[in-house]
């Protein structure tokens, strides 16, 4: 295998394109997503890895304590169906990318990818268009043979579906089981003790967007003796079901050859177990427990070990010890359960896959890992309210609904800081404009009662009202026998003209002016309402009537920003319809180039103009996964596509337009998000350091994108402001500084520490966040955190564009309002650290796109070499809040812009305020600079009396110059031992020597810098005090300078000494 990096999602600051030094973080939550695809390393019993169902390959080196992604900047599609590491070479490593537990909602794959250096690198090896993976097997004895279990289009019939093998590591694929091109293969098991014998099962089965069908003729179980090679049908055998099959799960005991378990989709389903190799069966288990969803589940597992030993997974966990007979629950950190990986030597090893994520098992299941340390949740929809820092909700798949601050003053994001609004895991959620501790949020499938799950939580009281159109339970029923149909995913809005009225759509519009305690229809039914799409959904064996296949429902509404009672909705069967007297009339305005029965995924009425509208539609689940993106400027009279520039197949659920930019446009696609300058004509990828991953919904709050993924949680852009100045102006000269966005004014809990190797796991006390710290090219800290989100970069993001890479040195400098220079930094790097160790930062000069973060500090005070002292507590003071300037110089040009530090706006500090503490912060600062300076002078002084006292050994007037320097050095000592603790060597001596004035002052800085405020009188009279203590000293030593030090010096003069020098090589 040969390494590729993905040409998609990959930050390339070196790129001309002048995007490419913009920066998404991901915020949260940690708490897991769907994992349907496990795989231990079967040589190091702490590295286990997981497939994210739309988050790409995530491994563990400890145990499932912590998790890190291994295919971001590889990987094109994002969800993982299987994985395998070979057991003869455990650096090999396979994944099937799309899953086949193909919910409405799946994702999915291009093939299969492969790794020869344990998920370090990463190569495409074919088999794209099989979408959807089930399983891959390695050879036990040959890392280059690999069989593929792949199912094929979900949504439709393929050809590159069935067994597939290769013999060369992937570089050759052959099939090797076909049914036809509605049937794929949905499981496989190799007998590791003769591997030429392998079983696999075939799945017919196809999805709508309105149905299921799980199970046919094309559903069987095969047996192979020749390593695949050929193929006998094994479905009919004796004590197997009869009739029709769906989808079957099959395993081989590994600890007894012949004796097979396969879970069975049947009318008469259940656990068939065979001891002759699939010759004969007999069922030994008709446990309903076991059987729940058989298309979603159907998933069995052999003890490695044991031949009695049996795992079926389905809602939750079942283990059998007598071979299949009786099962018992073993829990599992979540329910829905998909994938098991027993090791091979130890069977108290494992990892399991849920829908809440991956967790690792020493002790055979009896404990767990935790989920809630994996970044890879599901999101539908994204809101955000309007405090500061703003929080931003949504409702997470097989989870709750869920706020996450979008930054947190504990220097990171930790799961404390997030918090459940309602058990939502399907739908919008909405704030209460009013209140924030009110959300709405839809609940279809995760909710007690019927109809579409609608939500009321309070924040205030942690309770939860089920405020439901229309609350009957209608389940095993299909949608034209309900009253109102609501999809799974349902829009709710409040009006963005009364605080007081929400809107909820079913197939109608409902409006509510009491926060849900009763309804109003205010439209009639604005879909294509075609009953044939609405039967129950599942069959021809099992029906599945969960609400996700509802149909004939408005998917997208909204109500003009501009205009009181002018609605725009969308239907899930393609119509699109508009009202403009608050619900009385409804025209329909569908673009006529909309096929029918697609999907409209979202309406955005355009800030700027109200006739203006963009549409987001997808006919993904009709098996057409391409962009579709329309424009309207005249209310929807008239439709323009605009798609140019989006990448074939990567299908499109929502478009936004920037509130201060006109035509400024966002999208997101399934695999990342797109940009748009000229009002949709054309596209190019926003997606940057963002993963490869669908992105189900944006946001614009305040100057920030914020993008609802779908497989990796929530993920914000910070600062538009760049964006928003290419489009006003997009650079046309050698070189352009983009006038920097707002910063705020905050804390951080990070200091100027160098970075230390390891994990850390504490920012603060009561911060409990695990990092990583290393130092990046420009002599920046990158901090890596593994349980939790990220804060936006701690200063003012300074970005900055080339033309052509500098041939002379670059200077960025940073200027207070009066143009007064506060701290230049240069693309040069130093040819010595600083005193303390800490690199300066290097200014990064490559041709594109640049950013530099000035962190807000002034310089801090003047250092020591070896200082143990105060080099934690030493740093500039914070600049006040303000209007600063930055100058950017390159080959004799400048140019400058202005940009503003702005206070926390939750503090109630003055300007005034600030600004005491400012200058009593610089006043301190500049005394602890004399004190080192002085220190430092002290120390040069005495290194060169000590260099005389040596060179004088063995003259006459030996004696005479060892006494005048010995006095003259105790003299100095003195000085020195009561301005600094010359004892002190590390931590221990901290609380065990008495600290001096140099610590006393330095530490002064904290209490006047701790938080927002004018400095207390104390402080002052401490700071006046310490001043004086310390004048008192240098005053002592400046007498030493002029007295004691000429005398020494002309005592050796007659020696032909070079005279002392009292500030030599002083550091700074």
């Amino acid at each position: 295998m040969q390494s590729q990096k993905a040409p998609d999602n990959v930050e390339n600051s070196g790129s001309l394109n002048p995007l490419g030094a913009i920066r998404w973080r991901c915020i949260g939550p940690p708490r897991g997503g769907r994992v349907v695809a496990v795989a231990g390393d079967p040589a190091e019993a702490m590295v286990f890895y997981f497939g994210a169902c739309a988050g790409g390959v995530w491994k563990t080196y400890d145990g499932g304590t912590y998790w890190e992604n291994v295919s971001d900047g590889f990987f094109r599609t994002s969800a993982v169906g299987a994985i395998a590491v070979s057991e003869v070479d455990h650096n090999v490593v396979y994944v099937g990318m799309g899953e086949s537990c193909i919910r409405g909602d799946v994702s999915y794959g291009d093939g299969v990818y492969g790794s020869t250096n344990a998920g370090e690198t990463w190569s495409h090896l074919g088999l794209e268009d099989t979408r959807h993976i089930a399983r891959i097997r390695v050879h036990p004895s040959d890392s280059n043979t690999v069989y593929v279990a792949a199912l094929g289009h979900a949504f439709g019939p393929n050809e590159q579906r069935g067994v597939f093998r290769t013999r060369d590591g992937g570089v050759n694929w052959e099939r090797i089981l076909y049914r036809d091109d509605k049937t794929g293969a949905i499981d496989l098991s190799i007998d590791i003790n003769n591997p030429r014998i392998l079983y696999a099962t075939l799945w017919e089965t196809v999805r709508t967007p309105w149905s299921l069908t799980s199970g046919g003729p094309g559903s069987g179980i095969f047996k192979s003796v020749d390593g695949g090679d050929t193929w006998q049908e094994i479905t009919d055998n004796p004590g197997l079901p009869k009739g029709l099959k769906g989808r079957i799960g099959i395993t081989v005991s590994p600890a007894k050859s012949g004796r097979v378990w396969a879970t069975v989709e049947a009318e008469e389903s259940g656990v068939f177990r065979s001891d002759d190799a699939g010759a004969t069966w007999e069922k030994v288990s008709d446990n309903q427990d076991i059987q729940g969803r058989p298309w979603y589940y159907q998933h069995i597992f052999a003890d490695t070990s044991d031949s009695e030993t049996v795992w079926v997974l389905n809602y939750g966990a079942w283990k059998s010890i007598d071979g299949g007979k009786t099962f018992e629950q073993v829990t599992t950190p979540h329910g829905d359960n998909h994938d098991l990986w027993i090791d091979p030597l130890n069977p108290q090893r494992m990892i399991e896959g849920n829908d809440g994520g991956a967790c690792v098992s020493f002790n055979g299941g009896a404990t767990w890992s935790s989920i809630y340390n994996q970044l890879t949740a599901q999101f539908y929809h994204v809101t955000g309210d309007d405090r500061f820092p703003y929080r931003v909700y949504g409702t997470q798949q097989d989870n709750s609904a869920i706020s996450v601050p979008s930054r947190s003053h504990k220097g990171a994001i930790p799961w404390g800081d997030c918090y459940t609004v309602g058990n939502s895991e399907s739908g919008y959620i909405a704030v209460h404009p009013k209140n924030p501790n009110v959300i709405f949020s839809g609940a279809v499938g995760s909710s007690p009662g019927g109809g579409g799950n609608l939500l009321r939580y309070d924040h205030d009281t942690g309770q939860v009202r089920i405020v439901t159109v229309w609350p009957e339970l209608l389940t095993g029923r299909g949608a034209k026998e309900m009253k109102y149909r609501f999809q799974w995913t349902y829009p709710i809005q409040f009006s963005p003209h009364d605080p007081g009225v929400l809107y909820v759509a079913g197939n109608m519009v409902f409006r509510s002016d009491d926060e849900g305690s009763s309804w109003q229809a205010i439209s009639p039914d604005l879909t294509r309402n075609d009953v044939t799409k609405m039967e129950p959904s599942g069959g021809p064996i099992t029906k599945d009537t969960s609400g996700a296949e509802i149909y004939g429902t408005i998917f997208a509404f909204v109500e003009s920003p501009h205009e009181k009672g002018v609605f725009w909705a969308g239907s899930d069967d393609g119509l699109v319809h508009i009202s403009r007297d608050g619900g009385e009339s409804w025209d329909q305005v569908t673009p006529p180039p909309l096929p029918p029965f697609t999907l409209v995924s979202m309406i955005e009425v355009s800030p700027h103009d109200p006739a203006s509208a963009y549409l987001a539609a997808t006919r993904y689940k009709l098996d057409e996964p391409r962009p579709m993106l329309y424009r309207t400027r005249d209310y929807g009279q008239t439709w323009t596509e605009i798609t140019l520039g989006i990448r074939e197949g990567d299908y499109t659920r929502v478009i936004r337009e920037d509130p201060q930019r006109r035509g400024l446009l966002y999208a997101g696609t399934e695999t990342g998000a797109y940009v748009s300058f000229d009002d949709g004509d054309s596209w190019q990828s926003l997606s940057a350091n963002l993963p490869s991953v669908p992105v189900y919904d944006l946001m614009v709050k305040e100057d920030e994108l914020v993008a609802a993924t779908h497989g990796r949680s929530f993920w914000i852009l910070d600062d538009l402001s760049q964006i928003r100045q290419i489009a006003d102006n997009p650079p046309d000269q050698s070189f352009r500084l983009w006038k920097p966005g707002r910063a705020y004014r905050l804390r951080s809990p990070f200091g100027s520490r160098k970075p230390s190797p390891g994990k850390h796991y504490r920012l603060s006390l009561g911060a409990d966040v695990t990092y990583t710290e290393s130092v990046g090219p420009r002599n920046e800290t990158v901090r890596k955190f593994l349980d939790a989100g990220e804060n936006p970069p701690h200063g003012v993001v300074i970005p900055y564009f080339f033309a052509e890479k500098p041939e002379s040195d670059v200077t960025l400098s940073i200027l207070d309002s009066a143009g007064q220079e506060i701290k230049t930094f240069s693309s040069v790097a130093p040819e010595e650290d600083t005193a303390d160790g800490v690199p300066e930062l290097v200014l990064a000069a490559e041709a594109g796109a640049n950013r530099f973060v000035w962190d807000m500090r002034f310089p801090a005070a003047h250092k020591m070499p070896g200082d143990k002292t105060t080099e934690d507590i030493v740093s500039g003071p914070l600049a006040s809040p303000g209007t600063y300037q930055a100058r950017l110089m390159v080959d004799g040009q400048t140019q400058t812009q202005t940009f503003e530090i702005v206070k926390d706006p939750r503090v109630p500090a003055s300007q005034a305020d600030f600004d005491a503490q400012f200058q009593l912060l610089m006043q301190i600062r500049d005394k602890l600079s004399q004190t080192h300076d002085s220190i430092n002078d002290l120390r040069s002084v005495r290194r060169q009396v000590d260099e005389w006292e040596q060179r004088a050994e063995g003259r006459p007037s030996a004696e005479v110059i060892s006494a005048s320097a010995a006095s003259l050095k105790e003299h100095l000592s003195a000085v020195e031992e009561e301005l600094i603790q010359v004892g002190y060597k590390g931590a221990r001596d901290r609380l065990h020597l008495p600290v001096k004035l140099n610590r006393k002052l330095a530490e002064l800085t904290a209490v006047v810098a701790n938080a927002d405020f004018a400095p207390p009188q104390q402080a002052y009279q401490v700071f006046e005090d310490l001043c004086s203590r310390i004048d008192t000293q240098l005053t002592s030593l400046q007498k030493i300078m002029d007295d004691e030090v000429p005398r020494f010096t002309n005592l050796v003069h007659e020696m032909e000494i070079p005279a002392i020098v009292p500030n030599a090589s002083r550091p700074r």
